[in-house]
Order: structure tokens, then sequence, then C-alpha cells
């Protein structure tokens, strides 16, 4: 035997020596940790009798959840190459944060159009290379993958296309299934691509046991006739399995419903779907209680044979414009209820680009930036995989608590609590099941088990006895809203490097615990006092008084991480901030309570609120430090009569003051203080109206436009010179609108008011009627205000506009019980309109929070006018 081949033997034998040594390892620390058990290392899937995808071998029920990421390619590549970062090293950093985060599933829609010709050829380019790296990284992490060859999308948003190459360039997606040259270029690249050797890992795409299915192009565009579709998705399969491929192929069936019965009727193994419920691009971050856009999925083909026997799959799913913590375990939650094998989230934000946000607008997702939501999709998995194929759970808010589970809007919330697993993604007063089993924890804020005032993720994870790792990530403050424009010259998200204090109430460590830090870098060695140690962000070893860690260092495998990885952004370089946004009303006489998040101040800075009522006393205030991060001040009642309140924040470092808003130096009471910037709010007296949508005010926190193709919004001026938002329909289709509901309403406003209901609380039971100035006009339909609580129960009353603008009354006993509708409006189209929860038969006011204005179709479509309704305001008086 040659000595290459020796040697070869030799470092096998080691390997496997070493492998038998880290899987009894891995065994001991995680042997009760999994819901349910890892995908398989090595192990291709197949279908059974009734179309479930197993794995081989074990006919273990595949059940994987994860996202899609796009660094190789578009505006991502693009972005982490302006900001002169290597993409290998992006890579890295998001797989192991993926990995951190319990991902076992990745997909992407392949860009196409970088990586081939017009012909269809695969380019052997830099991108192709990126896509092999980053499988590599994806395989070593044992997450598995499905690819989306073809795109057909552009490769610039949000930016202009630049330097295209492929076919995808030439034919747009409209056109790409049946113009015979674009057949062709897709036939020879989906052969090519399926045969295209990765040059790291050295295996054929279509030969992969990682990759374990494919689905063929991405959100086709398809109209009638259906035979074009039927032939051009059979020539795709055929292209495929002509290589020898003989995994699954999926297909999507919900971007074109009116081809559905080719898409049903073709050789595809599986059906794709996805699922945005709050809509796309908003502009802002959404508010309000919005589980019940979440609490179900649908589909309306499950009862066909020819779908209800083949596997399916969420390619993309997100719960765009909202950053609260609670949507994505109730999607997984539905998903599973309907039948779904495999979700991913679209996109998972590059640590290198995510403080700006900038890829998707509308999307934003990353652990460093956006730690709650981010343990949010981590809890997420974990239903995933628990919930039983198709299994079924009452309506919400029933079912909020269900499994090992409990999803809470209330206090911003999610939560999984097994005997051996606790997570949360903010702050819980929730007790461990089991404290004495607990191994692996994970959250933000603080719980029974830890006391922490940071704003980054932190990850506990059980070795042995006693011994403990401990991940701490900085703290992420956001600065702007980040679904509004984004740029990569501005951050959304701040990161912050704090030094401070965590104390740990966890089994076997005692109150004396030893730390030392793990991390590249991190010398960091100190004993615990009272549980409680101050720690900056990193990685760090927690052990028992006198417990040996000698055998656990930086190189010790956790899993599929090694116990030293940590990765995290340097502390965003910006001064110090302030975050706050003046309240629209507070009450006369009351005592009102101020907060602000600060962000760059140090613990020994003094922060003061300066209080004035116009032109009239003057009060500096301090404003008490709840945590590095926030403060707040109480303004006394005897500042708070009937007028207007206007105040600054200014922060003291080393004798020097910096005033909010604007960031200005000096202080606003020095006599040569010249910005005018400052907060204000009215101060009203009981029984004032209060505004819940006021035109002229409102447009950037309130969502409108049209329903299922029905209408579309404006604004308008009215005749005494006001702002108002026009709501208008539309004109008849030229063919049905699949899955439309001629009855439904055909344009909305959506406003949230719970922040200006709640400085106003002691008034709620002292409000008597809703007022609307407002007219309808080329013969508009009816008008329907629903009023919804935190609970989500909806309260209905209709309303009569004349055509001409005036105000109009309607008492507040007038709201009866009924459906809201669900908005903004959930896609695919064929999802639920409405949703009904059960509630008093009262309105409970003190606990509405967001007002909705529904315009019905026309009796009969107005030949020279689209019918419409104008709305200047609405106040509860």
């Amino acid at each position: 035997m040659p000595l290459f081949s020796l040697c070869r033997l030799a470092a096998t034998l080691f390997q496997q020596r070493t492998a038998l040594c880290f899987l009894a390892f891995s065994l001991l620390i995680s042997i009760s940790t999994q819901a349910q058990s890892p995908p398989p290392a090595k192990a291709d899937v197949y279908l059974d009798a009734k179309g479930v995808m197993r794995w081989q071998g074990s006919k273990q029920e595949v059940a994987l959840f994860g996202v899609n990421y796009t660094a190789p390619f578009a505006h991502s590549y693009r972005s982490i190459k302006k900001l002169g970062m290597k993409p290998e090293q992006a890579i890295e950093q998001d797989v192991y944060h993926l990995s951190r985060l319990d991902i076992d599933a990745f997909r992407v829609h392949v860009w196409d159009v970088e990586i081939t010709d017009t012909l269809g050829n695969v380019l052997e380019n830099e991108h192709l290379r990126l896509l092999d790296y980053l499988i590599q990284q994806l395989k070593q992490r044992r997450i598995k993958i499905i690819l989306t060859p073809i795109a057909y999308w552009g490769n610039g948003y949000p930016e202009k296309d630049t330097a295209q190459t492929g076919f995808s360039s030439i034919y747009p997606k409209g056109r790409a299934y049946n113009n015979p040259r674009a057949i062709k270029a897709q036939e020879n690249y989906l052969a090519q691509f399926l045969n295209h050797r990765n040059q790291y890992t050295g295996q054929l795409n279509r030969e992969d046991p990682d990759i374990i299915a494919y689905e063929v192009c991405n959100e086709p565009h398809y109209r009638q006739p259906e035979a074009e579709v039927s032939t051009f998705v059979q020539r795709m399969v055929q292209a495929m399995r002509a290589t020898g491929y003989k995994k699954p192929i999926f297909y999507n069936i919900a971007e074109s419903p009116a081809v559905a019965n080719a898409i049903l009727n073709s050789p595809v193994q599986g059906f794709t779907f996805q699922w945005y419920p709050s809509a796309l691009v908003g502009g802002h971050t959404l508010r309000g209680n919005l589980l019940p856009l979440v609490d179900s999925y649908p589909i309306p083909y499950a009862k066909d044979p020819r779908f209800s026997s083949k596997p399916r799959m969420v390619y993309e799913f997100e719960s765009a414009d909202i950053l609260q913590p609670v949507a994505y375990p109730m999607m997984a939650r539905s998903f599973r209820s309907a039948g779904f094998q495999w979700a991913t989230q679209f996109a998972y934000d590059p640590l290198a680009i995510a403080f700006a946000n900038t890829e998707y607008q509308t999307h934003y997702l990353n652990l460093a930036y956006t730690p709650a939501k981010a343990l949010s999709l981590l809890i997420a998995g974990k239903v995933f995989r628990q919930v039983k194929l198709g299994q079924q759970f009452a309506t919400y808010p029933a079912d909020s608590v269900f499994n090992d589970f409990r999803i809470s809007y209330r206090a911003a919330v999610s939560e999984l609590n097994t005997p051996e697993e606790f997570y949360y993604t903010s702050s819980t007063t929730t007790q461990p099941r089991k404290l004495a089993a607990l191994r692996r924890l994970a959250g933000t804020g603080s719980s029974p088990a830890v006391h922490y005032e940071g704003t980054g993720a932190y990850f506990l994870d059980r070795l042995a006895t006693g011994v403990w790792r401990l991940e701490v990530m900085p703290d992420a403050i956001a600065i702007r809203d980040p679904f509004a424009t984004t740029s990569l010259r501005q951050a959304v998200t701040r990161i912050v490097w704090n030094t401070q204090p965590m104390q740990l109430t966890l089994p076997g460590l005692g109150s004396d615990f030893a730390v030392r830090g793990l991390n590249a870098g991190n010398s960091f060695q100190a004993q615990a006092t009272s549980s409680t140690v101050r720690l900056q962000p990193g990685v760090y070893l927690v052990s028992a008084r006198g417990k040996s860690t000698a055998a656990f260092t930086a190189e010790t495998m956790l899993g599929a991480i090694k116990l030293g990885e940590f990765v995290a952004p340097p502390a965003t370089d910006l001064p110090t901030q302030v975050m706050h946004t003046a309240p629209t009303q507070l009450a006369t006489g009351q005592p009102a309570v101020l907060q602000a998040t600060i962000a760059g101040a140090a613990a020994t800075d003094s922060v003061m609120l300066v209080a004035q009522h116009y032109y009239g006393r003057t009060r500096t205030l301090p404003m008490r430090r709840l945590t590095l991060t926030t403060a707040e001040a109480t303004v006394p009642a005897d500042l708070l009569y009937p007028g207007l309140l206007r105040y600054w924040i200014v922060v003291k470092r080393n004798g020097t003051s910096t005033t909010f808003p604007g960031g200005f130096r000096g202080s606003p009471l020095s006599w040569d203080y010249a910005p005018r910037e400052h907060y204000e709010a009215s101060v009203v007296a009981p029984g004032s109206a209060l505004p819940l949508y006021v035109a002229a005010l409102d447009q950037q926190r309130t969502e409108t436009g049209g329903i299922n193709g029905g209408g579309w919004a404006d604004y308008v001026t009215s005749s005494n010179g006001q702002l108002a938002l026009r709501l208008l329909q539309s004109p008849p289709p030229a063919s049905p609108i699949p899955f439309s509901d001629p009855t439904a309403p055909v344009a909305f406003l959506r406003a949230y008011f719970g922040d200006r209901l709640a400085t106003r609380a002691a008034d709620a039971a002292n409000f008597r009627e809703l007022v609307i100035r407002g007219r309808r006009g080329a013969g508009a339909g009816t008008v329907r205000l629903v009023l919804t609580t935190r609970d989500a129960e909806a309260y209905v009353a209709d309303v009569d506009l004349p055509a001409e603008m005036q105000e109009v009354r309607v008492p507040l006993t007038a709201f009866r019980p009924g459906a809201q509708l669900l908005l903004p409006r959930p896609y695919p189209s064929f999802l639920p309109l409405s949703f009904q929860a059960n509630g008093p038969v009262a309105l409970p006011l003190a606990q509405a929070e967001v007002l909705q204005v529904l315009l019905g179709p026309a009796a009969q479509s107005a030949a020279d006018a689209r019918p419409f309704l104008d709305l200047e305001s609405i106040y509860l008086r």
C-alpha cells in the first residue's frame, strides 16, 4: 500500500475514534434536550405510501425549519463587498448564528441571472463559488437544504439591476414558460446545475444527501391556457430526471391559482406555498394584536387527492413589518396543522448589513440586531418539530398556551418550557418547569433563572453537573423604524458593548460560581457574589466553586459548534442617542411618566428631563436609570394643567450637556440655546376628545389600501382645505380574481390608537361616542367601523355618511360583537378574510387598540366616477 494511502488510513482511524468520543460526549450533554432527533448526517429522503417525506433508514418523518439567506447573490453580495468584508467570512459568521438558533433548514432561490448566460449555460463564477461555499458551511452544521434553481428575479432590489448575464435578463417571468428559447435555456440550465460539482464538498448537486429536494422555479406567473403550463412543468421535470436525479421535485401552486389544475396534474412530487400574513412593504412597524393573522393556514386543495397524497413545503414566510416576537411560533403551529414538513423564513439578514436592514426593507431578522425576534424563530423551530403533522388546535386566543409553549401578545413573549429546555423572548415570571433538570436556556431580559438588564440574547448550555457554557450577545437598541426607507448610510439598530450584572440561578451552580472567558481575546476571570457577576459580551465557562473544567476548552465541541465560538458585531460608532416619542395627549392634573431609550450613555452620566408648560413654569426633573439603556421621569401634576407641555431630555457627561431631540450641544436652560426642536404633548381636561385618526397627521402610523384588488387609497384635500384619506373602489376586473369575494370590502383604513388611549385611561369609561368626519361619493357602498381589543375581540357598527363632508356621531353602544377584517390583507389570497373571537357583549373600550374603517362595494358601479369614501378625522368623545 502506498505511503499516502497508509497515512490516509491512519488518519481515518483516528478521525473515527475521535468521532466516537465526540458522539459519546454529545450524547451525554444533549440526549434529553431534543424534542425530535436532529436530521441524520447522511441520509436521503423518500416518500411513503401516504406522500409523507421520511428519512431513509430511520423512517422518521422529515420536519425541518429554517431560513432563506442570500449572501452569495444580489444586494447582499454587493453590500458585503462594499463594506470591505469577505463574503466567505460573512457566510461563516451567519451560519454559526443559524446553528446557534437550532436552524436545520436552508432554502434560497438561486439568482440564475448571475450564474448563467442567455442560453442557460452555468458560469463558474464568484456567485456560484460562494453558493458552493455556503452549502459546505451549512453541511458542517448539519443544516439540510432545498434549492430553487430558477429565480426569474433581477439582481438589483432595492437598487437597479446590474451586471446580469443570464436568461432571466431577457425572458420575463410571464413569458419564460411559453417562449421556446426560454424553455430550452431553462432545460439546459437545470441539467447543468444539478450536475454541477461543488468545488468545496466534491459532490454533485443532484447527489448531495444534504440537498434533500428541489423546487423548480420561484413564484412563476402563469395564465390560461393550462396546456402551456402543463407542457412547461413536464419539460422541467424531465430535464431534471434526465440527469439521474431521484429525490423529490416540488412546484409552486400558490402563486398562479388560475392554472392550479395544471400543477396538480403534473409529475411533480410536492407542492410549495408562501405566507405573508401582514402583506409586504407597509413602510413602518405594524402595531396591535396581529396574532389572528397567523391563526390558521387553510389550503383550498387540501381534500383533492392529487394534492393530499403529496408532501408540501413553505419556501418563504415572514411576519413582515412586525417586530413583535410572537408571530413565528404561531405560524409554525399553523404550518404543521396544515400538513407542512418544511418551512423557511424569508430572509435572514446577513450580519454585515443587518445594522441598516437594506436587503429587504419589509423583512428584518438577525440574532444580533433583532434578538427577541430571532429567539422567537428558535422557539418556532421547536414548535414545528414538536407539533404532529396535521394536529389541530382551538381558535386563538384559546390556544395561546399549547403543548410546551406559551404565546402572549400582552406580555410580548413567546416561551418554550420543558424539563430540559427553557426559552423566552422577553422578560418573564414563568418558572422553569423543572429547574434541576434544566439543560438549555436562551432568552432576552430576565426570568426566574437569569436576571439580566441587557437587551441582547444569551444562551446557557449545561456541559456537566455544575458546568455551563454561557454566551452573551451585546445590547441591540432600535434607533430608527427598520421598516421605513433604509440606507447603508444609516443604522436602524445600534450595537452597544455594555458591561452589566448577570445573576444566575441554575442547578448545581451555587452562589459563588467561577467564570472564565472562552472566546478569542477574552481573558476574563472572576468569582460570583450572591450569584451575580458583571460581564461584557462573549462566551464564558461558568462552573460551581471547586469544579474542575480542564476538560472543556475553546475547541471542545457542543453539538455542531465549538465552545469558544463567538460572533458579534462591533459597537456602533455613534454619539449618545435618545429615542423617545412624545404622547399625543396627557391628562390634566395627573402625574405623567415619560420614558426614553438611551444608547451610548455611561452609568455615570446623568439624564434630566426639562419640562415646560408653554410660556409657563419650567421644571428640571432627574430621570431614573431603570437600566443602562432606559430612563424615566415623572412630570408632576402641578405642571400638567390644560395647554401644551414641551420638554427636552438632557444627557450630561463630565459637565457637558447634550440635548434631545436633535443631539445638540448645550442645555435648553441656557440663555443662548438656539435649537428650536423639542418634544411636545397636549395637556387636556377630562372629557376632551381623543383622536383615533387624523388624516393630516397619521400617515406614518396607519395602514390603508385596497383589498384583493377591489380598491386603493389616496390623499385629497376637502372643501375646507383639510387633508382627507380617500378610499376608492377599483373598476371591475377584466377576468375573475381567484378566491375573491364580491361582497367583501374593497378598501380599508387600519389605525392603531392603543398608545393614545393609554394616556387617557382614566377617561375611558367616560367616552360615549365615536365621531367621524367624512363623506361618501359616487354611490359608494356601506361604511363599517370596527374596534378591536388587545385580545383580538372585534366590535362593529355601520355608519351612514352623507355626500357632503360633515361630522357623524356613532354611540359606543351601537358597537356589537362581530368580525374584524384581517388587515393588512394576508397573502396568498386564498387565506381567510375575517376573524372573530368571543368576547363580552358590550365593547370594553379600555381594552380597545385598533380601528378599522371598511368601505363596502357599491351596489352598482358608477360609469363616470369611482365610488369613494373621504375621511378627515375620527375621535372618541
